[in-house]
């Protein structure tokens, strides 16, 4: 079999396989990044991660003989053949759950989630999920991301964080939201912004946190500011927007805008906890200021104490349509909790 340059591949389907001949280009470099960069020419785009998946299970030859190491170097003119199963039904089911839905075409939906929605099943939480809805929202239309039908989760919100949410509905969206999501916005259009009661106020009008986030030493359950050897970069811009309390000169609680730089987990939350500042209801990070509460008036410490969950809302969503390079933005208006916390701290 002759080289195949990348330019010349027939497209990928999931009924034949993909075969080329190592190109003298590609000599001497790792068998996944080779089959990476075949998928990309065909505009059919494998993660690392899968293509190596497909590697360990068997769906690779060279020179007719199957290939389980997927740091194998190749030779120019190896014959390469890469089998691509058909996808595979989603593992969790899926389930007629009513989605609040803002906007939605064949290559993505926008979801506002509410408070309390676990967005992936997992242990305590395997059905009444957001992935659960989706598979029954969208059924047939789901393609086979990563070799399985499921909706394409680009990023996520805790369960107790309310707002705006992208998924990727095809492989074409799920490819470009992975890229728009891992450049963080920096050199590709994207912007994230959330909306957060927090205690106190701070110093400033506006500032930066640009603090390494990583696990927590002692409880797994939490993230915390590190070192940058042990933790990973994370950046958020905040905004300060109004204060509430009876007191002008010391106010209790204030409202900001974050604009998230990077998308780390708990991010926003362990920011602010690490500026002194933690967000309302937190029950991870602002243990220690609840009994700030008692510096309100009755109607708002009554919501302030009966708050179940993080007052923290993901308001502002923007991008590039991945596939039609369309620029999309949604606003979210706070939910109804937050709507009432907000006009009683305004009365206090």
């Amino acid at each position: 079999m002759q080289a195949v340059p990348h330019d010349d591949l027939e497209p990928l389907d999931e009924t034949a396989p993909l075969c080329f001949a190592v190109a003298d280009e590609d000599a001497g470099k790792r068998l996944d990044v080779v089959l990476t960069g075949a998928s990309e020419a065909l505009g059919e785009v494998l993660s690392r991660t899968r293509i190596k998946a497909l590697i360990e299970e068997g769906q690779v030859t060279v020179d007719g003989a199957p290939v389980l190491d997927a740091n194998r170097k190749v030779k120019t003119g190896q014959d390469i053949c890469l089998s691509v199963p058909a996808a595979v039904d989603a593992e969790p089911q899926g389930e007629d759950l009513p989605l609040d839905i803002v906007y939605e075409d064949e290559h993505l939906i926008i979801i506002d989630k509410p408070a309390g929605l676990v967005v992936h099943p997992a242990p305590g939480h395997a059905s009444g999920t957001l992935v659960n809805a989706l598979i029954g929202h969208c059924g047939a239309s789901l393609s086979g991301i990563g070799g399985v039908k499921r909706p394409g989760i680009v990023h996520r919100l805790d369960k107790d964080t309310s707002g705006l949410l992208v998924v990727a509905k095809t492989d074409a969206a799920h490819r470009g939201f992975s890229k728009l999501f891992a450049d963080h916005g920096r050199t590709l259009p994207l912007t994230r912004s959330y909306r957060a009661f927090v205690w106190g106020r701070p110093e400033r009008l506006f500032g930066t946190v640009d603090a390494p986030l990583g696990r927590h030493a002692t409880d797994r359950q939490r993230m915390a500011v590190v070192t940058a050897e042990r933790g990973r970069e994370a950046i958020t811009h905040w905004r300060w927007d109004e204060s509430f309390g009876p007191d002008p000169k010391t106010p209790v609680v204030s409202l900001i805008t974050c604009q998230l730089e990077t998308g780390r987990t708990h991010q926003i939350r362990v920011h602010m906890a690490h500026m002194r500042h933690p967000v309302l209801g937190d029950p991870l990070y602002a243990k220690g200021f609840r009994g700030k509460a008692n510096l309100l008036a009755p109607e708002a410490r009554l919501l302030v104490e009966t708050l179940d969950r993080q007052a923290l809302h993901a308001a502002v969503l923007g991008f590039e349509h991945p596939v039609t390079g369309e620029m999309l933005e949604f606003e979210s208006q706070l939910p109804a909790d937050l709507t009432a916390l907000l006009a009683a701290l305004r009365r206090n």
